[in-house]
């Protein structure tokens, strides 16, 4: 037996990954933009980046997973949508301060390689870097028998952005009587999974092809709609508005994104009547007996990236939003706030 045998046989085969990158380059090579010199396979992903047009330039990065949405992939056996959840959570995060995407890796890993469960992860993944106009340069897929168990992987995402140091958005120009604008989440995006696993699989007993009359469809369809990525609407809010502020609404619900950009003189103030709570969340917080405290530190609840912005601008910007598509809502104002204060109030 060959030692290239041996070690098929211990788990790693090693004309599969071959394999795979001839079956996924044609899908990564859609991303590339002319900024890209280098093809999938090498050592290292290579972009040329064009500063001419920026004074200071700053690079913004930002690493992330998709959790245990993970799970209801496996579970609901469908792999094609929670690439799009990877490249969102990391895009999101680093828009948030004004960054323009330039360039995305992964990092996938699995016990075995199943060569079409990894074709439909990265169809996904790529289908995340065309909405958010970023290239897909380089990843890693690791076959790791022993350490996953079967048909369960893991998958990490890397995002590099770009922006002008005047530019960056840090909420230090938050100021009282500016206004919190609210966009609209596809849904559950990609947190709180631990909370919905418990519900959805373990308390109600629900299998992938059940369906949820409050949501219309089924439950695969519900809880694996991906994220939102946001990219395209507030580049172009940001070409025309001074943004003060903005938070993309992950793990930790208002409390957590909203006070990371605020003032310690300033307080948000967050009127969840502003906008009506998708059906998905409100059959969670029934069926799993969930109190509204709980539900806004868990989940976006309808909302999935805020944006505060000087009062006069803001019916502009509202306007501005829905002729681009994309519902969004007043949904609060940014007031003083005193010592003993928490940062960020729900009415």
């Amino acid at each position: 037996m060959s030692e290239e045998s041996r070690y098929r046989d211990a788990g790693v085969d090693l004309e599969k990954a071959n394999t795979l990158v001839s079956r996924i380059r044609p899908l990564v090579q859609t991303t590339f933009h002319a900024n890209v010199i280098t093809d999938i396979g090498g050592f290292g992903g290579l972009y040329s980046i064009d500063c001419t047009q920026l004074k200071n330039p700053v690079l913004v990065s930002s690493t992330d997973g998709v959790g245990t949405k993970l799970k209801v992939a496996v579970w609901a056996d469908k792999h094609d949508t929670v690439g799009i959840d990877l490249v969102a959570m990391c895009v999101n995060d680093i828009l948030a301060q004004g960054a323009r995407p330039l360039f995305f890796l992964d990092y996938l890993a699995m016990g075995s390689i199943d060569l079409d469960r990894v074709e439909a992860i990265i169809r996904g993944i790529v289908a995340g870097c065309k909405q958010a106009n970023c290239s897909l340069i380089g990843g890693e897929t690791a076959e790791m028998p022993g350490f996953y168990p079967d048909n369960e992987y893991d998958m990490a995402g890397f995002a590099v952005g770009l922006v002008d140091n005047a530019d960056i958005i840090d909420g230090s120009t938050i100021r009282v009587g500016q206004q919190i604008v609210g966009l609209a989440s596809s849904g559950l995006h990609s947190n709180g999974y631990t909370l919905v696993r418990r519900i959805v699989m373990d308390e109600l007993g629900l299998k992938p092809d059940s369906y949820l009359e409050e949501c219309g469809r089924t439950v695969a369809e519900e809880l694996l709609e991906p994220t939102r990525i946001y990219v395209e609407p507030v580049l172009r809010l940001l070409r025309q508005f001074p943004i003060k502020g903005m938070a993309h609404i992950t793990g930790g619900g208002f409390p957590d994104n909203v006070s990371r950009i605020l003032p310690k003189q300033c307080q948000a103030v967050i009127d969840p009547s502003a906008w009506e709570m998708p059906p998905v969340f409100r059959f969670l917080q029934e069926a799993g007996k969930l109190s509204p405290k709980e539900m806004y530190r868990v989940f976006n609840c309808g909302i999935g990236y805020v944006i505060v912005v000087d009062a006069v601008d803001l019916d502009d910007i509202l306007g501005r939003l829905a002729g681009m598509g994309y519902r969004a809502y007043r949904i609060g104002e940014i007031v003083a706030r005193r010592p003993e204060d928490v940062p960020v109030r729900l009415m």
